[in-house]
């Protein structure tokens, strides 16, 4: 499962990176959204990959248990993520209406 796990993020990352350096706006918004996903999955790997074991206390503690922050953290970091890519395409829409391109650097022909 780890190696599962690893090959994605991998995959999402390198993903992610190509679409970032793509000269146009909607590419790279899309790139910083698998990258944040990648992230994501990282901190999910590092909290330690488990199957059948429950995120709670049962009644004997000394069994092994799920950690609950990387949950927590990665939670948090998908609500941030919505917000910080819902803010960028109001830019990016902004950013068209006033240049008339969705180039990164405002122009439309490649050097």
């Amino acid at each position: 499962m780890e190696l599962v796990l690893s090959i994605a993020i991998g995959v999402m990352t390198s993903c992610g990176v190509w679409l970032i350096l793509r000269p146009r706006t909607y590419q790279v918004i899309v790139g910083l959204s698998l990258l944040s996903y990648a992230v994501n999955l990282f901190i999910f790997g590092v909290g330690g990959v488990k199957a059948n074991v429950p995120p709670i206390l049962t009644d004997d503690a000394a069994g092994p248990l799920a950690d609950p922050v990387p949950q927590a953290l990665v939670l948090t970091a998908i609500v941030i993520g919505f917000a910080t890519t819902a803010l960028f395409l109001v830019v990016l829409l902004a950013s068209r209406g006033l240049t008339g391109s969705d180039h990164v650097d405002g122009r439309d022909e490649p050097r």
